[in-house]
């Protein structure tokens, strides 16, 4: 290796230039990550008759189903529209958090790296 710099790095970028740029990118990555278990994410299922809320820490943090939605004699279908509300709106956390990602990295896929 080249005193002060890496071969092939463009601009002879060295290695503390590096480091800090890698600890930015590292800080940055908290901050959205707090940004996001902050945030809420609702969906809705069966027409609007189950409505679910998470947050950015995948957490159920409500639910809503309104009562004509209840029916003794199918039970099921108000599981399944439960199911949905809830699965649809943990996607649209993991969503939202993987296009803040890729905006940080540049669309990098940095394979777990940070």
């Amino acid at each position: 290796m080249a005193k002060g710099g890496f071969r092939g790095m463009p601009g002879g970028m060295n290695q503390a230039a590096m480091m800090k740029q890698a600890q930015k990118m590292q800080q940055e990555m908290l901050r959205m990550q707090q940004e996001q278990e902050s945030k809420t994410f609702t969906a809705k299922a069966g027409g609007g008759m189950v409505s679910a809320t998470v947050n950015g820490k995948h957490e159920l943090v409500e639910l809503n189903i309104n009562p004509e939605a209840v029916d003794p004699e199918d039970v099921e279908m108000l599981q399944d529209m439960v199911i949905a509300a809830v699965n649809e709106a943990m996607r649209t956390a993991d969503t939202e958090a993987a296009n803040n990602m890729s905006r940080l990295t540049g669309g990098l896929n940095l394979g777990g790296l940070f």
